[in-house]
């Protein structure tokens, strides 16, 4: 195929090798490269033009002449010189456009270029810099031992890896805080997960003074028997939460059976069919919804023996009513912050919640209209300002917690007019206070891994998995100013004093408990060293005694007047060796204190095994 006149004008005479030049090849790829190379070397011809050019990635500058003033960049190949003449005939505002986004390329390209010269640049001086380090380092070492190009690349991995593991700990680990860098980490890897739960110190003031009966919560729960545990679930406290631990999350020799799509579970005894939880997950509303501590210690002994049918027992039986209902029911709660509580219940009424099903029973008869009127005339409270929810004076929200403790009896249920407001209200505190502080268990809904903690040491159950704390809430994500809150804390001044009371003797039992577990793991550690010392004297008498029953006519030669006390240390050592336990120690210790003083042992053993413990007690 013919060239057109002004492309063979361009191009010029056909190409000739040059001499010397390397012999044409069959690929006809590399033929043309070679072919536009030539061209391109070639004085005058287009490509020489546009290869005179700006270096790559270098743009021509905004001030660049006109467009069509410009040569037209052609390419090194053929198709590339056909196409150049064509460009002059696109439309101006085409080709201007052409050329500012060839213009965008080019700066483009010159920022790539940049940053990769800058870092191949910075590489090349970390490399000397490293280079100097490592001759300074390990210069000698080098010439001492002639290491090769292998070594010293190991050498310089190692320092680059630990140069890196510096950076890396620097992130991971800032400050000087860093458990990593302390000497504690070494003697306690494992960090106590119940402290700090609060973002406070574990170690607070204790404000009220209790007895070592009210700190130690020691429940010999027997799941095999008739005793039963009583979950008091008082509104918007985490008590759902807790009650699903306790049917999902508690290790059993029969857990409990949860079928899928159903709330409540089959909590039976091991070879029984009867339950040992009364709770919503377990038995269901089966005392009204949401029962108080008057409501369950009526309803449940009654539940519990098959009388769901029988009437409440009159209030001249009160009395031997709580004792019967308090002698295998252990009764647990949890509580919570009054203000969080309060303002997660507004929340919860404000999407629709009633709690209509609530029975309220007291003395043997819910409340009337006149006593507990309603707060709202529909059908619910939904949609209602938390500056209405406040308003209501009937409102059971305020001071809840005091009420759902307290016995309602001892001041005429919800009869307002039994006694003075004040006295009334000094009644359910302190009523609250005493029936929380005999429960046998509550948990603070601000503390769970302390609350997972003392269940497990009262009742001797361990729970599967750990307990999360939760610390963004429907309620916190309320804003309220200063006022509103102590508008709350006023409408709760009962629940406010009834959760200082709860915090300062839950935390004060955690101490105990914790404090208790130390020193028993510190008992136990020193009875078990003393039990090896014993052992080790133990071993060192049978040495002497096996050398003495070996050469006993040497031993009686050299000495002729023998111990007469090595007998005994002898027969002791074998006796002990037989049979060594501390208890049975103890044992005999008590029995010998029982014998009258003018009783004497028949055997010499027991004073020689006194007088072994001594030794032992004198050598430590």
């Amino acid at each position: 195929m013919a060239l057109p006149a002004f492309a063979a004008r361009a191009l010029g005479p056909p190409l000739q090798p040059e001499q010397g030049a390397p012999a044409r090849t069959t690929c006809p790829r590399r033929h043309s490269r070679v072919e536009a190379e030539l061209a391109a070397s070639r004085p005058g011809s287009v490509a020489a033009s546009v290869r005179a050019g700006p270096p790559r990635g270098v743009s021509l500058g905004f001030n660049s002449p006109p467009l069509q003033d410009e040569p037209p960049k052609a390419f090194s190949s053929l198709a590339g010189a056909l196409r150049a003449p064509l460009f002059a005939l696109l439309p101006r505002g085409r080709r201007r456009r052409m050329h500012d986004l060839r213009r965008r390329w080019d700066l483009g390209s010159l920022c790539r270029a940049l940053l990769t010269r800058g870092l191949a640049a910075v590489g090349h001086s970390l490399k000397h810099v490293l280079s100097a380090i490592f001759s300074k380092i390990f210069g000698p070492l080098a010439s001492v031992g002639n290491m090769d190009e292998k070594s010293n690349k190991l050498l310089l991995a190692l320092v680059m890896l630990f140069l890196f593991a510096v950076i890396v700990l620097q992130y991971v680990c800032p400050g000087t805080e860093c458990q990593l860098l302390r000497l504690q980490a070494f003697s306690s890897p494992v960090p106590d997960p119940y402290r700090s739960e609060d973002e406070n110190s574990a170690r607070f003031v204790p404000r009220y003074n209790f007895s070592r009966g009210d700190l130690l919560r020691k429940v010999d729960f027997d799941i095999k028997g008739d005793d039963l545990i009583v979950f008091l679930h008082i509104q918007k406290t985490g008590g759902t939460t807790f009650g699903r631990h306790l049917v999902r999350n508690i290790q059993l020799e029969q857990p409990c059976e949860c079928r899928v799509g159903q709330k409540k579970c089959t909590c039976h005894r091991p070879g029984k069919r009867e339950t040992w939880l009364f709770s919503r997950f377990s038995t269901g509303w089966s005392c009204g919804l949401h029962a108080d501590w008057t409501e369950l210690t009526s309803c449940v002994p009654s539940v519990v023996d098959g009388k769901r049918d029988a009437r409440l027992r009159p209030s001249r039986w009160r009395i031997f009513q709580i004792l019967d209902a308090t002698r295998n029911f252990h009764y647990i709660t949890i509580l919570r912050d009054p203000v969080s509580r309060y303002l997660s219940e507004w929340r919860h009424v404000q999407r629709g919640a009633t709690w209509k099903a609530s029975l309220h029973v007291c003395d043997g008869r819910p409340p009337t209209s006149e006593e507990l009127p309603s707060c709202y005339t529909g059908d619910d409270w939904s949609g209602c300002p938390l500056k209405e929810f406040m308003d209501c004076p009937y409102n059971l929200a305020n001071n809840r917690q005091v009420r759902m403790l307290s016995d309602l009896t001892l001041v005429g249920c919800y009869n307002l007019s039994v006694m003075p407001e004040k006295q009334r209200n000094k009644v359910l505190l302190e009523s609250a206070k005493s029936n929380l502080k005999h429960m046998a268990f509550f948990g603070l809904t601000e503390f769970q891994r302390k609350t997972q903690y003392l269940f497990e040491k009262t009742f001797n159950m361990n729970f599967i998995s750990p307990f999360t704390q939760y610390n963004t809430t429907r309620a916190s994500s309320v804003e309220i100013n200063e006022e509103i809150q102590k508008r709350i804390e006023g409408l709760n001044f009962l629940d406010m004093e009834l959760y200082s009371y709860a915090k300062d003797l839950f935390l004060q039992r955690y101490q105990f408990m914790r404090q208790k577990e130390h020193q028993d793991a510190r008992r136990k550690r020193q009875e078990q060293r003393k039990f090896l010392k014993g052992r080790f004297l133990q071993t060192h008498f049978q040495s002497q005694s096996q050398g003495q029953n070996q050469s006993p006519g040497q031993n009686l030669s050299q000495n002729p007047n023998p111990n007469p006390n090595q007998n005994l240390t002898q027969s002791l050592s074998q006796n002990l060796t037989q049979n060594f336990n501390p208890n049975l120690i103890h044992k005999e210790n008590r029995g010998s204190q029982k014998q009258g003083s003018g009783h004497e042992p028949s055997d010499s053993s027991s004073n020689g095994t006194n007088d072994y413990i001594g030794s032992v007690e004198t050598w430590r």
